[in-house]
């Protein structure tokens, strides 16, 4: 649907209105320039709103755009190398007037089928684009518009290059039948010899993006974007409420909630698109780690005085509030991060935190189990207890960097997994397992640091790693103190005393060979002076990559079910 096609002409009452009734005031808009919003009804100026992306001066709504304009948004100017401009389709039914119906769509909107694919540069990078245009039947997908899509993408493959879709449809071109249907199949087959030659695929879901479209490659991105307020789902909303006999929510299948149910990973701005994209894909290149060098004396080995604090009191301090959370250490070690969000499965745990940055201008990917810094934060993010979604979060951010081979740094510091019916209900321990499972046998590089309490297996899901370290005043043990002394010794009040006995203390860990470092905090240790444990870490994560590096990726793996295999 076009622009004008989302407009409305303003007569009588509300050109006055939008121009002061029977004033003389005000510059006179040409007759045919000024519209009425279809969302908000207001009167604004066409021209207006094609320079400003497409959006409603005055409500903020987005209107639809054509695949050129879309191109000309993200693409750098003169850029842009279509391919199989010409590609038409049967009709495979020989559905009455289809083909009048196409004669009359190409002649109207100027296009052969509803995806246009090519060649581009997103700010000087290279990469396959394909944007489809909903003017064209609603942008459906019949066998045109697949076979366009995976010529594209198999020729991305060959080329080794990045794809990205800027998406919208109605799903399947029911005119076409059962072929319709077998071009869902065959595009998520192209993607998927795509993904296994270690390629980035980008998807951005526009209004709107259902039906078979949704069920294929629309939801089959490394990474998934949205539009905000884009509407995405398989079945569409009428049909939903037909079928279930009551009147959905505000809000229900719109990007939003699809971000809160685990299936998006970012809503990106129209504005900030290309931006965004340029991003992304600039973090996905490859290039070579550097030597990270400090102006700082790291300390080298652990060297505080074990006996000056009690393992209670390390606890004590392990839980202070004011103690600097996993957010703190991504700010302070990584640039250029971006949050990705979900589990592709059912919500975003906001108890982990998971994306990809650069540390010294090298991509990596970086997984903080998240506290807050106040109550309300802390309520937000369920005190850093994560749910099943938030180990299948961090798995997918895991295997994702596997694919991408960059290497993965881990901050653990949660009380333990989230204990409640829900996380029961969904899976807790498979989950915690299968991160066991799959991060013994990652061919990447995986640090974890446990920066504040390491609680159970609710830790272990993110420290299966080539190397573990321990903040000074970080506990790590089999459970809390006082779930220790309730479970032995039936009395929660002697966990100062369970404390002692576990062995829980970064001394005692590093004695017993579970973990490889212990880094010094200062005495009093907040976010003021987090700089004095980050550069330390600077250093010594600097020449951990450069150590884990040179291996190979089955060494890396043999070593690491080793260190492991020993305890």
């Amino acid at each position: 649907m076009n622009l004008g096609s989302m407009f409305k002409k303003t007569h009588g009452s509300a050109e006055k209105k939008a121009h002061g009734a029977g004033s003389q005031k005000g510059p006179k808009v040409p007759e045919g320039l000024l519209r009425k919003c279809s969302m908000c009804g207001a009167a604004i100026v066409a021209e207006e709103v094609r320079e400003g992306y497409y959006i409603c001066p005055k409500c903020g709504g987005y209107f639809r755009m054509g695949a050129r304009r879309r191109i000309r948004m993200i693409a750098d100017e003169g850029s842009f190398e279509e391919w199989n401009r010409d590609l038409a389709g049967p009709n495979p039914m020989e559905f009455q007037e289809y083909e009048e119906k196409l004669e009359e769509v190409r002649e109207k909107t100027g296009l052969t089928e509803a995806v246009i694919t090519g060649k581009a540069r997103i700010d000087g990078t290279d990469a396959v684009l394909g944007v489809c245009d909903g003017r064209f039947l609603m942008a459906s997908m019949g066998w045109a518009v697949g076979e366009k899509i995976t010529r594209a993408v198999e020729r991305a493959t060959e080329e080794r290059l990045p794809v990205v879709m800027i998406i919208c449809s109605g799903g399947a071109r029911m005119q076409e039948g059962i072929v319709s249907l077998m071009q869902m199949a065959k595009t998520s087959a192209a993607f998927k010899r795509h993904s296994d030659a270690g390629l980035l695929y980008i998807s951005v879901l526009t209004e709107p993006t259902t039906g078979g479209v949704t069920a294929s490659f629309a939801m089959l991105g490394d990474i998934i974007l949205s539009e905000p307020g884009a509407l995405i789902g398989f079945a569409g909303p009428r049909v939903i409420e037909q079928t279930i006999g009551q009147k959905l929510p505000k809000g229900f299948q719109r990007a939003e909630f699809l971000l809160e149910h685990g299936f998006l990973d970012r809503i990106v701005k129209r504005e900030e698109m290309k931006v965004e994209l340029s991003r992304i894909l600039k973090l996905h290149e490859k290039g070579e780690w550097e030597t990270v060098k400090s102006d700082r004396n790291s300390g080298g080995e652990y060297r505080c005085d074990p006996a000056q604090l009690s393992a209670w009191e390390r606890v004590g301090i392990s839980r202070k509030k004011d103690r600097p959370v996993g957010s703190d250490y991504i700010r302070e070690l990584f640039t250029d991060f971006a949050e990705l969000h979900g589990d592709r499965n059912f919500a975003d745990d906001r108890a982990i935190i998971g994306g990809i940055g650069r540390f010294h201008g090298q991509p990596v990917t970086v997984i903080a189990q998240a506290k807050g810094k106040n109550t309300k934060e802390n309520l937000d993010r369920n005190f850093a207890m994560p749910s099943p979604e938030g180990y299948r979060k961090a798995l997918r951010l895991m295997k994702q960097a596997e694919k991408f081979q960059r290497p993965i740094l881990c901050f653990v510091d949660t009380p333990g997994a989230f204990c409640g019916m829900e996380a029961e209900e969904r899976g807790q321990g498979e989950a915690i397992a299968r991160n066991l499972f799959e991060m013994i046998s990652l061919k990447v590089p995986v640090l974890s640091v446990v920066i504040g309490e390491g609680g159970s297996g609710g830790a272990l899901a993110l420290a299966v790693a080539d190397e573990v370290w321990m903040l000074e005043n970080a506990v790590y043990s089999v459970l809390s103190p006082e779930g220790f002394a309730s479970i032995l010794w039936k009395d929660s009040s002697r966990a100062s005393e369970a404390a002692e006995v576990m062995k829980l203390t970064a001394e005692d860990l590093k004695r017993q060979n579970i973990v490889e470092q212990v880094i010094p905090e200062p005495e009093e240790y907040t976010e003021k002076n987090l700089g004095e444990v980050t550069r330390i870490m600077e250093e010594k994560i600097g020449e951990f990559l450069i150590k884990y590096k040179v291996m190979t990726a089955e060494e890396r793996s043999e070593r690491r079910y080793e260190r492991f295999r020993r305890m």
